[in-house]
């Protein structure tokens, strides 16, 4: 089984002042707008990480899902680990495994070339967990959620390289950690206090919520070619924390040189 995390969704309460943050900052560019997820009350727009894909949804009208997780954690902060699967019974087997665990799912969508599932924030603690299947199985290239192919030319990664991590908060990371693994069949590691499980690309880490906005996805860890842009530009808009971390759209962003 492989599993690659494909897609980072935030949430947040403006669009355009997120995405002008996360373009300057991070040296990216944005590369589509999905008009599907109109249906939920959101808008939103992606930005290539690499060969992978930063989410921003912003709700559009009162009572969604999306303006319910801002309530709940006091402003912008990550709301999706989207991930890609080699094959549909890979798939299926994860969604069955949370079925089994009284973990409920959020939602599910199947066409004939692709399919998505959605597992509940809720029962997974800190953040929605996806997972989503295609025909053309392509972990670097063709992905639905961005209408497949069309995005090549908007990578770029003289300042941002791709994602290295995901941070996930809750006031138990043992349980935590424990839930994300049952549900993805996969071994939990631990080194020293750290709690974490390998995916195909990266580590997710499961620690304490120590800032106050309980559990959610509260980091991301990056490769990074040019820190001092990144650095230089956070100060500039009020977002640098130190040489090692910056906070964009209530996320902890974690520099790490490559």
């Amino acid at each position: 089984m492989s599993i690659q995390l494909r897609q980072i969704c935030l949430v947040a309460g403006q669009l355009d002042s997120t995405l002008d943050d996360l373009t300057q900052i991070f040296g990216i560019k944005t590369c589509y707008v999905d008009p599907g997820v109109g249906v939920f009350g959101l808008e939103n727009t992606l930005l290539p990480i690499g060969r992978n894909f930063l989410e921003v949804v912003v709700p559009t009208r009162k009572g969604t899902a999306g303006g319910r997780y801002l309530d709940r954690r006091n402003g912008d902060g990550g709301y999706m680990v989207i991930c890609q699967i080699d094959t549909k019974e890979e798939q299926q087997a994860i969604r069955q495994r949370a079925l089994d665990n009284d973990v409920r799912i959020a939602y599910e969508r199947d066409g004939e070339t692709f399919h998505l599932c959605q597992i509940h924030p809720g029962d997974m603690i800190a953040s929605f967990f996806e997972v989503d299947w295609d025909t053309v199985s392509d972990f670097n290239g063709y992905w639905h959620p961005v209408g497949g192919t069309g995005w090549e030319d908007k990578v770029k990664q003289d300042v941002t390289d791709n994602y290295l991590g995901v941070e996930l908060q809750s006031d138990d990371p043992v349980i935590l950690a424990e839930r994300w693994g049952l549900v993805a069949g996969l071994p939990i590691e631990r080194n020293g206090e750290m709690l974490s499980m390998r995916l195909n690309n990266v580590k997710i880490r499961f620690v304490e919520a120590t800032d106050g906005r309980g559990p959610g996805l509260g980091g991301i860890d990056l490769a990074v070619k040019d820190r001092q842009h990144i650095l230089g530009a956070a100060k500039d808009r009020g977002c640098y924390v130190s040489d090692d971390q910056v906070d964009v759209c209530g996320v902890r962003f974690y520099l790490h040189d490559v």
